[in-house]
């Protein structure tokens, strides 16, 4: 990244992390006072379910994600995968898929 850019885009990752951390706590919060339990047998399954799909697909993006680069540095010659880039991707499949997964097994009626 550009010298230019960086002071932007680092701007940009802390306003996203502090507003996620206050929108999660403003969350916590709402729940507490509506009365209800905050987990119960159905969300706990949920959460269990959806953490567990989550995990399969993750584990099969990175398995995918280094067979790609194998193949492409070895039989190819394609430069070496950035292994931030990796990281990064990888963290995200799994916490998207998971909040993705969440919210379809909390929409979809019990089965």
């Amino acid at each position: 990244m550009t010298d230019l850019l960086w002071p932007f885009a680092s701007f940009g990752i802390v306003t996203a992390i502090v507003l996620v951390g206050v929108l999660l706590i403003w969350h916590i919060f709402r729940e507490r006072r509506s009365g209800f339990p905050l987990q119960d047998e159905r969300t706990q399954r949920i959460t269990g379910k959806a953490a567990t799909y989550a995990l399969y697909i993750g584990s099969y993006f990175m398995i995918a994600l280094m067979w790609i680069r194998l193949l492409g540095k070895e039989f190819q010659g394609f430069p070496a995968l950035d292994m931030d880039y990796a990281l990064v991707s990888s963290i995200l499949v799994l916490s998207v898929s998971f909040m993705i997964l969440s919210w379809y097994f909390g929409r979809r009626a019990d089965s």
